[in-house]
């Protein structure tokens, strides 16, 4: 990847989550002039304060993407935007949606403004699969956010920044999913909850997903929205595959740690879509991944005639493959920053 990154300054918001701290971590590698990490979580800006203290181009910065004024400051000088910051938990979105439009779709239409007023270079949104034919408030908003970013390269008139989105499933260990939710379930040697043994779900290591983000940040000209291909997994082949795996860990026979079927919670979907039948005609395939572009932008590129669901087109992973996938994803979360 080209460095296009060196000598720029760069901001994250949500940059104290899972993925907006890998970008920052990601970026500074990079040799940025500056990285700002905005966040309105205190204590995981505290505590990547500690991890980062090294480098003297990070500014930690705390603030909501619901407070216009201060994102205003916040986008001073920026060149590079990376948009993470969103409610994402999907049950919690259903039972406080006037929360998520705030966040989710107010919060980025605010962003998408002051990154306009600031003339920054590039504008990148972290988007989710659940806003492909969304049931659920949580994907609801995604969408429009995606929406908002994408057209705002329309509303942009003679301003260079560069809009696009970049979408992706489940990010293995991210905080809150549903990896550490069962890794606490098996330790504390109890059964496994799972919701439905026929769910299915697109999943990537929060490394894989950062490597995409920064690959459509260097190649991005406006109005794309970034699919990486991905595997998908049962949610019960997950589960099986961890009690297998974690389970001697903590003093248990597999066999002593029962799967459990809960039952579907509010806004949930059986499968995932990444890539839906009408967004497969504007679209585009590399070796890697899916590319949504407006039509006037295809230029003859081939054309997808299917969508791509985790319950159909996708490669299903078996349990061993979950497996080697779950250790990988431990050896790069422990990796140092470079």
């Amino acid at each position: 990847m080209a460095n296009i990154f060196q000598n720029k300054n760069i901001l994250v918001t949500g940059g104290a989550g899972s993925i907006g701290s890998e970008i920052a971590r990601k970026v500074l590698q990079f040799e940025p002039k500056v990285v700002r990490i905005f966040s309105n979580d205190e204590n995981g800006l505290f505590s990547l304060e500690q991890e980062l203290h090294g480098y003297p181009s990070v500014r930690f910065l705390i603030g909501d993407v619901k407070d216009k004024e201060r994102l205003s400051v916040a986008i001073k000088g920026i060149d590079f935007v990376f948009h993470a910051a969103a409610l994402k938990h999907v049950p919690l979105c259903e039972y406080n949606p006037f929360e998520a439009v705030k966040t989710n779709v107010i919060g980025t239409q605010n962003l998408i403004e002051v990154a306009m007023e600031e003339e920054a270079e590039k504008f990148i949104t972290i988007s989710t699969d659940k806003a492909v034919n969304p049931v659920n408030v949580m994907g609801a908003t995604k969408l429009l956010a995606e929406r908002l970013t994408i057209s705002a390269n329309y509303y942009k008139g003679a301003r260079k920044i560069a809009f696009s989105c970049v979408r992706f499933g489940n990010v293995l260990d991210s905080r809150g999913s549903v990896g550490p939710l069962f890794r606490e379930q098996i330790k504390g040697g109890g059964s496994v909850a799972i919701t439905d043994p026929d769910m299915t779900r697109f999943v990537i290591s929060i490394p894989k997903a950062v490597d995409l983000v920064l690959r459509a940040a260097e190649i991005a000209q406006g109005g794309e929205v970034f699919i990486f291909k991905m595997p998908a997994l049962r949610i019960s082949d997950l589960a099986e595959a961890m009690i297998e795996e974690l389970a001697p860990h903590y003093g248990y026979e597999p066999k002593s740690i029962k799967v459990e079927i809960s039952g579907k919670r509010a806004g949930e979907k059986i499968y995932e879509e990444l890539l839906n039948e009408d967004e497969a005609m504007n679209a585009s395939e590399t070796k890697d991944m899916f590319i949504i572009q407006a039509a006037e932008k295809r230029e003859g590129k081939k054309i997808l005639a299917k969508e791509y669901r985790s319950d159909r087109e996708a490669i299903l992973l078996t349990k061993e493959e979950i497996k080697e996938m779950l250790k990988e994803n431990q050896q790069e979360a422990v990796a140092p920053a470079q």
